[in-house]
């Protein structure tokens, strides 16, 4: 793709550090740098001012990749793309059967209605909630790996969406500042939101998270 598009030697391509590495070794695979820019922290898309402030003469190209069913902010980022000469490519998610994702988006509203200490996500427009993500904040109490593992104890399906973000992995490792990127990496916790979930079993992953909530509320 990103060749096809005459991407190559002595490029940039500005990318996401938080999950997709694959995108990274794209770049890498079309002879090209990637550049790794911050993240929105209700999206976890590319924060359009993060990626302006990493466009350098070098960079070529921008690829978005839209997270958890949640649409990054193409409008600015092709907008940035149209003002700096550079190409947008966007990196989407498969997308589920309408019914489905009306189920998922049903099981998300009963758990945004029901969890306590802890963020929930940004229910925003064109949310298909692949993932159901929230965050459990790290205050000096039970942080995001031991919230995962006592809901584990309590037979709740959790999963930790990305343990390391791309620009810390050995094979890219960058010195960048990506706070919203390392934040969300210790934060987020996927929950399940599955169209076969019964009503019992959403009323149980709220009961097990909520076991724990008291403990999460940030120190005075």
């Amino acid at each position: 793709m990103l060749r096809a598009a005459g991407v190559g030697v002595g490029d940039e391509v500005v990318v996401p550090a938080f999950g997709n590495a694959e995108v990274a070794a794209a770049v890498t695979m079309a002879g090209a740098l990637p550049v790794f820019a911050d993240i929105d922290p209700a999206t976890y898309c590319l924060e359009p001012a993060a990626v302006e402030a990493a466009v350098t003469p070098r960079t070529a190209a921008v690829v978005v990749v839209h997270r958890f069913g949640m649409p990054a902010d193409v409008g600015r980022l092709h907008a940035l793309g149209r003002r700096r000469g550079l190409l947008v490519l966007e990196h989407g998610e498969s997308e589920a059967p309408y019914d489905e994702m009306a189920q998922r988006r049903e099981r998300a509203a009963f758990l945004d209605a029901k969890l306590r200490g802890v963020r929930t996500p940004e229910s925003g427009v064109g949310h298909t909630y692949q993932q159901y993500v929230v965050r459990v904040p790290g205050n000096g109490r039970p942080d995001r790996d031991a919230f995962a593992r006592a809901i584990r104890g309590r037979g709740v399906e959790c999963r930790v969406p990305v343990k390391t973000p791309v620009h810390r992995m050995p094979e890219f490792r960058r010195c960048v500042s990506l706070p919203e990127t390392e934040r969300a990496a210790d934060e987020t916790l996927a929950l399940p939101v599955d169209a076969s979930l019964t009503k019992r079993d959403m009323q149980r992953i709220a009961a097990a998270c909520n076991a724990l909530g008291g403990l999460l509320q940030p120190v005075g």
